[in-house]
């Protein structure tokens, strides 16, 4: 059954017929304007569902930069600047150092935005980045072909691991890559020219891979003993770090015979469309293949 967030999508998506919204079915818009194609993403964050309460804004903040920073990355594209809106809280400073920091971090000034007074329920963020294509065209989740190789740039899991030792107060445990994620930036401008779809992992592996898969009109065969992992991950929780999201790694498609320009590792193909959007280990996945908006 589809979610209230697709539902709503498929509303917007008759909304936006200009090409530069790619049919809401992408990472970010894509606009030719002048001698330049702009790259413009947006991303929002809501407490209790993409941090914890009572995590540190800092963090907080470092997190609404990154995971707009991933879009960019996704399309290859150059960071131009930010746009933040901004839910004023008790924590203010603590949430204007730590986007210093990821400014800094990714290099990408602040250009402005807006802030507001929320109710004390649950506070939320939003964040629009602009970039600057890199290579033309600029990569789409809908070029994966029939022979082509499916790579990702990094292990699942790490987020998953580090909320969950948050979340329980385990200490010892990395928590970084749920903190503060490092989006893919270098690797998807050197990957850009080359591949033949690209996204990046934010709802989940399987249900990224599937999207992907949907967008291209073909089957993704993911081969379950070639995903990278985090070495602490249980062997038994594999299948749940593959659907749970927040890695914000790259997952790109290339032509058999070519090898990425970056570390990357090759995690299985695509194939004819054969009747469903994602195998894994030759089997259709059964439960909820990630994250979705209910």
């Amino acid at each position: 059954m589809a979610s209230t967030e697709s539902r709503f999508i498929a509303l917007m998506r008759a909304l936006a017929p200009d090409p530069a919204a790619r049919a809401l079915a992408d990472d970010a818009a894509v606009i030719a304007f002048g001698g330049e194609t702009l790259v413009i993403t947006h991303d929002m964050m809501v407490e209790g569902v993409h941090w914890l309460r009572g995590q540190d804004e800092a963090d907080v903040a470092w997190k609404l930069i990154a995971t707009n920073m991933s879009d960019l990355a996704a399309k290859g594209a150059e960071p131009v600047g930010v746009l933040l809106g901004y839910a004023l809280g008790p924590d203010d400073a603590r949430f204007a150092l730590g986007l210093g920091e990821a400014l800094a971090a990714f290099g990408v000034p602040l250009l402005g935005g807006d802030t507001v007074t929320a109710p004390a329920l649950a506070r939320s963020h939003g964040l629009t980045a602009l970039g600057r294509a890199t290579c033309d065209p600029v990569p789409s989740r809908g070029g994966a072909r029939p022979g082509d190789g499916v790579w990702i740039t990094g292990p699942v899991g790490a987020a998953m691991l580090g909320f969950e030792a948050l979340r329980d107060n385990v200490t010892g445990v990395d928590t970084s890559a749920f903190r503060r994620p490092a989006p893919r930036l270098r690797e998807g401008r050197l990957l850009a020219p080359h591949v033949g779809a690209m996204m990046d992992v934010s709802d989940g592996l399987l249900i990224d891979a599937q999207r992907m898969a949907v967008a291209s009109g073909a089957t993704l065969a993911i081969t379950s003993a070639q995903v990278p992992f985090p070495e602490s991950l249980p062997a038994a929780r594999r299948h749940h770090a593959m659907t749970w999201g927040d890695d914000y790694e790259l997952l790109f498609t290339l032509p058999a015979n070519r090898a990425p320009d970056c570390i990357a590792h090759a995690i299985g193909s695509v194939e004819v469309f054969c009747g469903h959007s994602i195998l894994v280990d030759g089997a259709v996945p059964q439960g909820p293949l990630g994250y979705a908006h209910n």
